[in-house]
C-alpha cells in the first residue's frame, strides 16, 4: 500500500466502476441505482460516459500503475448488454494492466446469456460476479428479483462456457426461508461449479420498500438468530465442498479469494468512477491531484464519493464529496479491516493502532482470539461483527 512517505504519486492499482443502473428496484436494496426505463440516456452513451470518467483520471499529473484489478459493479452492469464488454476493452486498452489482472463484472441472471458472456470473455474479463440471491422461486419473488432459478442455472452455465471464473452471491435470514430452503440453495449453488461464493444476511435497510412492509407488520422482521444459523450451516456446507471462509462473509476455492475486494480490506488504494462511486487515496496521490486541504493538518488518507445523476448526464470529471483520515484513523481502520478477514492482523500492529485494549475487551467476550501473535475474529465474532469493528474504530 503506497503511504504518505513517498515521493512519487502514484494512481491506485485498483479501479471500481459504478453502473447504477437496474432493471427494476428490489425491495431490500438502498444502493443507487436507477430503473433503466427511467433513464433517458441510451446504455452506449451511459457506458462512454463511465468511460470518459475513468480516462479523467490519466489526465491527471499522476503516474499510472498496472492495474492489479478492475471492478464493475452496480446496479447491474450487465444490463449494458454488449457495451459492457466495450467498456472493459476500453478500460483495459487505456489503462495499463498487471500481467494476472483480476477483471470482474457484476450480472444478473436475466441480462447475461452466452453471447454476452463470451463478449466479455473476449474483452478481457475473467470473472463474473452473479446475483443469484436464492435457487428458491418463492424467495426470488418475495425479494422481488426479476429472474427464477432456472435463469439463474443458465447463466451460471453460460458464464461457465465462456471459460470465465464465477462468483454467487447469496442471501439467507430471509422472512419465510425455511433451512430446507436454504440447503437447496447452497447444494444448488455448488452444482453451478463456483469458485467464490459470498453469503449475506438479508438487512432491512431505512427507505426500502421491504423496511416500509416491515414497519406496517406485512412482513415480519428477520431474526438474527436464525440469520447466524444459516450463516453457520452455509460455513458447514461449503467447507464439506474445500471452500474456505476467508472473510466474515466470503468464502472461496484455493487460490480463487476476491483480489480486489481483498484490496479494500488490506487498506489498498482504489480508483472508484460512476454515480454513487467511492474511492481512496494515499496522502501523497491525493496531495498530487489538489485534494488535501491545504492547512497543514495530519492527512495519511483520503476518501471520496462520486457525486452525480445519472439523469442529468455524466461529465467527466464530476464533483467528489471528500473525506480526510488522520494518521491515527487510518492506523485504527486497517486494523478494523482486518478483523474481517481469516488472516486477522498482527498482534504489533494493532498495537500502534492504540486498539490492544480494546481487543483484550473482545477477547474476554470471546468475540477474538490471539493466535500466532495475530489477533483474529472469531466464529461468535463474526455473527457479531458490527460489535467487533465499531469497538476496534472507537479504541474501546
Amino acid at each position: 500500500m503506497s503511504s504518505a512517505g513517498e515521493t512519487t504519486p502514484l494512481l491506485p492499482a485498483h479501479l471500481y466502476v459504478h453502473v447504477p443502473l437496474c432493471r427494476s428496484k428490489c425491495a431490500y436494496c438502498d444502493f443507487y441505482s436507477l430503473p433503466l426505463a427511467g433513464v433517458t440516456e441510451d446504455v452506449s452513451t451511459i457506458a462512454g460516459s463511465l468511460a470518459a470518467q475513468a480516462r479523467a483520471w490519466l489526465a491527471r499529473d499522476v503516474e499510472p500503475q498496472r492495474l492489479k484489478s478492475i471492478y464493475i459493479g452496480g446496479g447491474t452492469p450487465s444490463l449494458l448488454g454488449l457495451e459492457l464488454a466495450g467498456l472493459v476493452a476500453l478500460l483495459t486498452t487505456w489503462f495499463p494492466l498487471a500481467p494476472d489482472a483480476e477483471v470482474t463484472v457484476e450480472a444478473n441472471p436475466e441480462s447475461l446469456d452466452p453471447v454476452l458472456a463470451r463478449a466479455l470473455a473476449d474483452a478481457g474479463v475473467t470473472r463474473v460476479s452473479l446475483g443469484v440471491q436464492s435457487l428458491d422461486d418463492a424467495i426470488l419473488s418475495f425479494l422481488e428479483r426479476p429472474h427464477d432459478a432456472a435463469t439463474a442455472r443458465a447463466a451460471a452455465q453460460a458464464v461457465r462456457e465462456a471459460g470465465l471464473a464465477l462468483s454467487l452471491d447469496l442471501i439467507c435470514g430471509i422472512p419465510g426461508q425455511t433451512t430446507q430452503s436454504w440447503i437447496d440453495t447452497l447444494e444448488g449453488a455448488l452444482v453451478l461449479r463456483p469458485e467464490h461464493v459470498s453469503v449475506y444476511p438479508l438487512v432491512i435497510e431505512a427507505g426500502t420498500p421491504l423496511s416500509a412492509a416491515v414497519a406496517i407488520g406485512d412482513v415480519p422482521e428477520p431474526d438474527p438468530d436464525v440469520a447466524a444459523d444459516m450463516m453457520l450451516l452455509a460455513q458447514h456446507v461449503l467447507a464439506q465442498a474445500g471452500f474456505a471462509r476467508y472473510e466474515v462473509a466470503n468464502y472461496a476455492l484455493p487460490g480463487a479469494e476476491s483480489r480486489h475486494n481483498t484490496a479494500y480490506w488490506t487498506g489498498a488504494s482504489y480508483l472508484g468512477v460512476g454515480p454513487g462511486a467511492h474511492g481512496m487515496l494515499d496522502a501523497t496521490t491525493a496531495s498530487a491531484v489538489g485534494f488535501v486541504p491545504a492547512r497543514g493538518e495530519d492527512v495519511a488518507r483520503l476518501r471520496y464519493s462520486v457525486v452525480c445523476d445519472l439523469r442529468e448526464g455524466l461529465t467527466p470529471m464530476p464533483r467528489l464529496d471528500i473525506e480526510v483520515l488522520t494518521a491515527a484513523e487510518t492506523r485504527r481502520e486497517d486494523v478494523m479491516l482486518g478483523l474481517r478477514l481469516a488472516r486477522g492482523v498482527p498482534a504489533d500492529q494493532a498495537a500502534v493502532a492504540g486498539a490492544a485494549s480494546a481487543l483484550e475487551t473482545l477477547r474476554a467476550a470471546g468475540l477474538v482470539e490471539l493466535v500466532d501473535s495475530r489477533w483474529r475474529t472469531t466464529e461468535r465474532g463474526w455473527l457479531l461483527g458490527n460489535e467487533v469493528f465499531s469497538a476496534v474504530w472507537a479504541g474501546e
